[in-house]
């Protein structure tokens, strides 16, 4: 099981230093992937930097650890737009993106992108197959409901072809949006509890398997909280999800409202507990 963390954004705010700080010990510790959320234009939200623009610094500043904007309010942004982004982040990074997409579930916000609400769970699934398309194929022609491209294609193209999509979703996934795991992702971002887990990914693999995928090759990810109210159970969390089966885990430092320097000295904390915690 692969483990990695997510960055703070919200609670290091504007202080690029401590940003830059705990990207790159995320790295030095060993930690596996960065991700960073999204958020474009919502009231009352608080700090939430660009993740796209936010993971090109961090590309350069780092040299190993995997880079997962996750996730994307995919059917807010121009397919080929977020296609030619994602490409350029993959080059920068020497092929080191993950992305993970969603629909999100904010109306408000697709009224300020002046984009459809009623309309994202297609327009998604028809933009994650335009863009594997802009990244595996130097010229593209493509007739969708929403997009129409003849003849054209990214240069450059990026290093991974096709670069890994995994699809986030609310903790206990729509028939559709199940659908759409099982179908076209590379792998899913896990809200539901363990509990839960298993009937789920049945669901997934049963769909996988009569679209003739391999449903092993569907990776799998949870989250896990080392600070907050949970604080004192996150070892055992973590031993439960890795005997579950998860490919992947994202270990969180926020929500316990530490200062910059308290963030650093969590994850070196947390660090030292993981064999044990792992059996190693």
């Amino acid at each position: 099981m692969k483990i990695g963390v997510s960055l703070p954004v919200r609670e290091l705010e504007n202080d690029i230093g401590a940003i830059r700080a705990f990207a790159q010990l995320a790295e030095e510790l060993g930690f596996t992937h960065l991700r960073v959320p999204d958020q474009v234009l919502r009231p009352g939200s608080g700090p939430l930097h660009e993740p796209m623009t936010l993971m090109s610094y961090i590309a350069a500043i780092t040299s190993s650890i995997e880079l997962v904007p996750s996730v994307i309010v995919l059917p807010l942004r121009q397919t080929a737009l977020v296609a030619k982004q994602v490409a350029e982040l993959d080059i920068l990074s020497a092929g080191r993106v993950r992305l993970g997409v969603g629909v999100g579930g904010n109306e408000q916000e697709y009224k300020f992108m002046n984009q459809s609400f009623r309309t994202r769970g297609a327009r998604c699934t028809e933009q994650m197959a335009l863009l594997r398309l802009l990244w595996t194929k130097k010229s593209v022609t493509f007739h969708g409901r929403w997009d129409k491209i003849d003849d054209a294609g990214l240069t450059p193209m990026p290093i991974q072809r096709p670069i890994p999509i995994w699809i986030g979703a609310k903790s206990i996934p729509s028939d559709s949006v199940i659908n759409r795991i099982g179908l076209f992702a590379d792998g899913w971002f896990v809200l539901c509890s363990p509990e839960e887990f298993p009937q789920l990914q049945g669901k997934i693999q049963v769909i996988a398997e009569g679209a003739g995928r391999n449903p092993t090759c569907i990776g799998t990810e949870a989250g896990v909280a080392v600070v907050g109210p949970r604080e004192d159970e996150w070892r055992q969390r973590v031993l439960g999800w890795r005997k579950i089966g998860l490919t992947h885990l994202c270990l969180r430092t926020l929500g316990g409202g530490l200062k910059p320097r308290q963030h650093l000295d969590k994850l070196k904390e947390v660090c030292k507990q993981l064999p044990q915690t792992m059996g190693g």
